[in-house]
């Protein structure tokens, strides 16, 4: 597989810049409640972080997909913890998606249908004509528990923080197990994607 379908695939999981961008608030929110326990000035602190990131991911020409996915969810982040009064609510839509991510593999995998060869299928070229290659269709398998496992595994370590009330080791955890693993995966990924070639398609004639 080229560079070019290694940039395809980077892009497609949301980009190195993306992952950045919603991790980043979810940090200045902790790093700002400790200094003043104040709630309010906390959301107000990501918040403008977040429009910050989003300012420059426009000028930038960023894809509008992923810049307006990140403001949205920090802004829920923020509504949740200001509507409840409980800074630790900023972190709880983190739980939901790693829960929904973590059945969706899950339960994508078992189906027959791995999430990342409905993704990566098309814009790899392949569409879905790697259903018919097992060795194929066996790499998109493997990629997807890999993806299953780093929701889960981030679920596992997260959640217990969260019922015990450790609201600053829960922030933490949220930063080193958002980009680090996300990379860990993303790279382990590529790995498996690249061992077997992508399917070609023949136009009948």
């Amino acid at each position: 597989m080229s560079q070019d379908d290694h940039s395809k695939v980077i892009n497609a999981l949301g980009g190195k810049k993306g992952i950045i961008d919603s991790g980043l608030p979810g940090l200045i929110f902790l790093l700002a409640f400790n200094f003043g326990h104040h709630l309010v000035a906390a959301i107000a602190a990501a918040l403008l972080s977040s429009v910050i990131l989003t300012v420059v991911s426009l000028i930038r020409k960023d894809s509008l997909q992923f810049v307006l996915s990140g403001f949205v969810g920090v802004a829920f982040c923020a509504f949740l913890a200001w509507r409840t009064g409980d800074a630790k609510n900023y972190y709880l839509p983190s739980l939901w998606k790693n829960t929904g991510f973590a059945l969706l593999y899950a339960g994508a995998n078992i189906a027959g249908w791995p999430i990342l060869g409905l993704i990566l299928g098309p814009i790899l070229g392949e569409n879905f004509e790697w259903r018919k290659v097992p060795a194929r269709k066996r790499v998109y398998i493997r990629a997807s528990w890999l993806w299953f496992g780093m929701f889960a595994f981030r679920l596992a370590i997260q959640y217990p923080l969260y019922k015990s009330n450790h609201l600053n080791a829960l922030g933490v955890a949220n930063v080193f197990l958002g980009l680090p693993l996300y990379f860990a995966t993303l790279w382990g990924t590529w790995l498996f994607i690249k061992s077997v070639p992508t399917v070609k398609i023949t136009n009948p004639e």
